[in-house]
């Protein structure tokens, strides 16, 4: 999180001048032609650094937040570097191979994100995720199992990336697709270290720690019967 949002910062003047944002694109993000040309092989790694504005990567690192801390005390700092990394670069390489000719760059942290998700599917598939629903004054929030959010999200990024324009910009599907297959494989040895089964057994599918609780689950408020 800190590397991508030191990226961030050193960005900002680039994007208030369209063509200084352009240069820095067309050096250091993905472009699949410019990989076919044989050249810019590093875009793998600096691209997944680089972020399209503040929604794309105020979005991506809530994800990033919400899913690694968990993978990351599991698999250690320097490991779960290198994991990231290496989802990172398959999210990139899935992109590539499905449109290795497109001048379109891509950027974004969300492929090496997805890899994360991955893994985290794989080592607590029932842990709680919860969503956050709000409807004028109400506020809600309902858990859902892991299993089922990012069960979801997989199918939609799958389906997204069959009905996407390879010539298009737009969200790259087959990155997200290729980052979270890459988790979960990469996580299965420590999955298997853990104990397999036996680890989702002990932690029932959870974290091993305790759940979060919110404040407005339950109100401090008190109840007035109406008068009649």
């Amino acid at each position: 999180m800190a590397v991508n949002i030191a990226v961030f910062l050193a960005m900002l003047p680039a994007y208030a001048d369209d063509a200084k944002l352009i240069q820095v694109f067309s050096d250091y993000a993905l472009v699949p032609a410019r990989i076919s040309a044989g050249e810019g092989y590093f875009t793998f790694v600096t691209s997944t650094f680089m972020h399209g504005g503040f929604m794309h990567i105020a979005g991506n690192m809530l994800f990033l937040w919400i899913f690694g801390d968990n993978l990351e005390d599991e698999m250690g700092h320097i490991p779960y570097l290198g994991f990231y990394l290496i989802c990172g670069f398959a999210a990139g390489f899935a992109q590539y191979i499905a449109a290795p000719h497109i001048s379109v760059p891509m950027v974004g942290a969300s492929g090496a994100i997805a890899g994360v998700m991955g893994g985290y599917l794989l080592l607590f598939p029932k842990a709680r995720v919860d969503v956050l629903f709000i409807f004028i004054v109400i506020f809600k929030v309902i858990p859902f199992p892991a299993w089922l959010m990012l069960g979801i999200w997989f199918g939609l990024q799958v389906f997204g990336g069959l009905g996407a324009s390879s010539e298009g910009g737009g969200v790259a599907y087959l990155a997200h697709a290729g980052g979270f297959i890459a988790g979960v494989l990469l996580a299965h040895p420590l999955w298997q270290r853990l104990g397999g089964i036996q680890f989702w057994n002990r932690h029932h599918g959870h974290p091993p720690h305790a759940a979060a609780r919110y404040r407005f689950e339950q109100s401090n408020i008190p109840s007035v019967r109406r008068r009649r």
